[in-house]
C-alpha cells in the first residue's frame, strides 16, 4: 500500500521524533512532489472559538484546535464529513464522504451539509520520496482510514485503537509502553 489521499500513517512505536511520536496522520494529498497530512490525535488546549469564532459552533467535540503537524503552525485546515449527498461549494473530497472545507467561507455555508468538522493548526509535510523512504525504514505503517478515526472524541487513545485493528504483528505494537525500558 502506498500513501494515498485518505489513508492513515501510523507512527511506529519506536519513532522518537517528538513531532510524530505515537501519532496518527491522515494523508490529505500525496503525489510525486511529496505528501501532506494532518495529525489526528493531538488536540490542543485552544478552543476553536478563540481563533476562528465563526467555526466554534460547527466543530465536533472536543471543540479545540488540533495540532496538525510541525509545518505552518499558523495555517489552519479543516476536515468535514458530509451529512448527505449534497456537497458544499469549495469542497475538496478525500473520500466519498470526507473532505477539506474552505475556512475562508462562512461557516453557515456548511450547516446542514456536514455532520462533523475538525480544525487543524499546521500540517505534516514530506518532500518527494521522503515519506516512501520513512515507510521503508519502518517509521510508519500504512492503513486505510475509518471515518470515526477522523472525528474521535477520544483522540488520546486513537493511536492504540487504530494499531489494535491492524493485522498481524503490527497490532502488538499497541501494547508497547512509551518507555521500552519499563517492559
Amino acid at each position: 500500500m502506498q500513501p494515498a489521499r485518505g489513508s492513515l500513517l501510523i507512527s511506529s512505536a519506536t519513532l522518537q521524533d517528538p513531532s510524530f511520536a505515537r501519532s496518527l496522520v491522515l494523508v490529505v494529498d500525496s503525489d510525486d512532489d511529496g505528501s501532506l497530512g494532518v495529525i489526528l490525535n493531538r488536540p490542543s488546549a485552544t478552543p476553536v472559538g478563540e481563533v476562528l469564532s465563526a467555526w466554534s459552533d460547527v466543530t465536533t467535540a472536543p471543540q479545540v484546535l488540533f495540532s496538525g503537524g510541525p509545518v505552518e503552525g499558523n495555517a489552519a485546515l479543516a476536515l468535514a464529513r458530509l451529512s448527505g449527498s449534497r456537497r458544499p461549494d469549495a469542497w475538496q473530497p478525500l473520500t466519498p464522504t470526507i473532505g477539506v472545507v474552505d475556512l475562508d467561507r462562512p461557516a453557515e455555508d456548511y450547516v446542514g451539509l456536514v455532520s462533523a468538522v475538525r480544525v487543524y493548526a499546521g500540517y505534516a509535510g514530506w518532500g518527494a520520496g521522503q515519506l516512501d523512504r520513512e515507510i521503508e525504514e519502518g517509521s510508519w505503517h500504512l492503513a486505510p482510514a475509518e471515518e470515526h478515526d477522523l472525528f474521535s472524541t477520544s483522540p488520546d487513545t486513537l493511536w492504540r485503537q487504530v494499531l489494535r485493528r491492524q493485522p498481524g504483528a503490527v497490532a502488538m505494537l499497541a501494547t508497547m509502553p512509551e518507555d521500552a525500558s519499563l517492559n
